[in-house]
């Protein structure tokens, strides 16, 4: 008879092992999540302008007003590069004396005029002296380094050269800038 002592001693020692109070942790961690909103990259323009009038065989400039690229997509490289370009401009039915070339329209998108955020704006165009013409897609402003959310803007100039063989009337065209 000795298997049920035995058997009965390993029981309460069971017994014993399960009722003693567990240790308390020194410390704990609580692990704590949240989420940093994030927006687009976003280019506005102005609406519109009106350079004024010229006679054919003449050249005619005028600033655009301010163009702004607006990035909130807070990241870690904020970087960007704004691009313009043009369209001809056209008056009447468009023909070859009613149109002006977009590679006689030329750009400069002078200093920035404001910015914000950290990182390095660079101008496409700082002067009248570096002017492009916009046959095709050209750099308008860069920002090359930094991260976080960030503005920039500027107040480009054009000037379009008019041949002697366009005819008379109001001549339209697009400039389109873009940021990537």
């Amino acid at each position: 008879m000795k298997k049920p002592l035995l058997s009965l001693t390993a029981a309460a020692a069971a017994v014993v092992a399960l009722a003693t109070p567990a240790a308390a942790a020194p410390t704990g961690d609580t692990i704590v999540t949240f989420t940093v909103a994030t927006a687009d990259l976003n280019i506005t323009v102005p609406p519109g302008i009106n350079l004024g009038s010229v006679f054919a065989g003449s050249t005619i400039t005028g600033e655009l007003g301010t163009v702004t690229v607006t990035d909130q997509r807070a990241a870690l490289s904020a970087t960007w590069t704004a691009t313009v370009s043009s369209s001809g401009f056209t008056t009447g039915a468009g023909t070859a004396e009613e149109t002006i070339p977009p590679n006689l329209v030329e750009y400069w998108s002078g200093n920035a005029t404001s910015t914000s955020g950290t990182g390095t704006f660079v101008p496409g165009q700082p002067t009248q002296a570096e002017a492009v013409t916009l046959n095709l897609p050209r750099t308008a402003f860069s920002k090359m380094s930094g991260s976080g959310n960030n503005t920039a803007s500027w107040a480009p100039d054009i000037r379009v050269t008019v041949p002697a063989t366009a005819v008379g009337g109001t001549y339209t065209g697009v400039i389109t800038h873009s940021v990537a």
